[in-house]
């Protein structure tokens, strides 16, 4: 009985931390199996926010300038 329940905590502990760290990988929007640790590439993340910034200003402009229908 403490040998299953010693294994089952010690299980509980290993899964907690293994999804902890996956985790992270998916709030940051990275593939599951990379280094939950490495520092985001500034450049890239840059670009990919402002790609983000410009098609929602073109989707505003577009909207703003589509005719009335009547």
């Amino acid at each position: 009985m403490t040998a299953r329940l010693k294994s089952f905590v010690v299980g509980l502990v290993i899964g907690g931390i293994v999804a902890f760290l996956l985790g992270i990988n998916y709030g940051r929007g990275v593939s599951l199996l990379s280094n939950p640790f490495a520092k985001p590439d500034i450049s890239t993340t840059i670009k990919e926010k402002a790609g983000e910034i410009a098609e929602g200003a073109r989707e505003k402009l577009h909207e703003a300038t589509k005719p009335a229908s009547k």
